[in-house]
């Protein structure tokens, strides 16, 4: 019961901190040192993972009407929008695909450690701060899913690869940055992040479960689905709420929580390890 407690736990951090650009990974890590979960190291690296698609179910059902290309209720059994946009996803997540395809491995064996999660924490906090007073009285070219060519989309793509590379970063915090510095509105890209989860988690995901192998204990099970529904359920507000932020402020809060939980990264594994 006090594993389904802490998995809980975990559902909610997941929830709030996948979608908010302050680093999930971070919150995880962090997370599981003062809370461990008392299961097995490869269990632990796979339900971090695999939690994310309680998170990422929460875009497909908020934003179905927006991402499903098929309609059977109107002229046309095709979207023609909605599969550009899955194109220029597709365009966006190359980059990120192809470092993790051929540098996965040692990328984690160099930089999944407390010391690069929390520079990262900082200095991807510091960017918000400056890009964020630098775009103040900059008026933004792409205002609709639309208007984001598969050259922007590519250009999202590689600050995408800073956050698979860097553990700390964000990836909707990369992104975010990418953006803002191309001239995306932050409402479209904040959309246009949600989107670009959902493959590059379902196929993270996908991956993990295939290394860990189906083949659940009870207990193992149970901890995984409380998590993922607690995930899902907490990101379904979460995003309501970004959305309905980010109409009226930018995002230098985030940044000024990144850099203060950085600090307080260093700190305490500086103490503890």
């Amino acid at each position: 019961m006090l594993e389904i407690i802490k998995a809980l736990i975990f559902g909610i951090v997941e929830g709030i901190s996948e979608w908010l650009p302050i680093s999930s990974t971070g919150h995880m890590i962090l997370l599981n040192e003062i809370s461990p979960l008392l299961v097995s190291k490869e269990y632990l690296d796979m339900f971090l993972v695999v939690i994310q698609l309680g998170a990422i179910m929460a875009v497909v059902l908020l934003f179905w009407k927006k991402i499903f290309p098929f309609s059977f209720h109107e002229k046309g059994f095709i979207q023609k929008d909605i599969f550009l946009m899955w194109f220029k996803i597709v365009t966006a997540c190359i980059p990120a695909v192809f470092v993790e395809l051929f540098w996965g491995d040692k990328i984690e064996a160099l930089f999944y450690n407390y010391k690069v999660v929390a520079f990262m924490l900082i200095l991807v906090g510091a960017l918000f701060i400056v890009v964020e007073q630098w775009n103040k009285n900059r008026i933004s070219k792409v205002n609709t899913i639309q208007d984001i060519t598969y050259q922007t989309a590519f250009y999202i793509g590689i600050f995408q690869v800073v956050a698979a590379v860097f553990p700390g970063t964000s990836r909707s915090g990369a992104t975010i940055i990418g953006a803002l510095l191309l001239g995306v509105s932050r409402s479209v890209i904040t959309e246009f992040t949600f989107y670009l989860a959902i493959p590059a988690m379902f196929g993270a995901s996908f991956m993990k479960l295939l290394d860990f192998g189906f083949h659940f204990q009870k207990n193992e099970l149970l901890i995984l689905l409380a998590a993922m529904v607690t995930a899902f359920l907490v990101s379904i507000l979460v995003i309501q709420f970004l959305l309905s932020y980010i109409k009226k402020h930018d995002f230098k809060a985030f940044g000024w929580y990144r850099i203060v939980l950085g600090i307080f990264v260093f700190i305490y594994f500086g103490f503890t390890s």
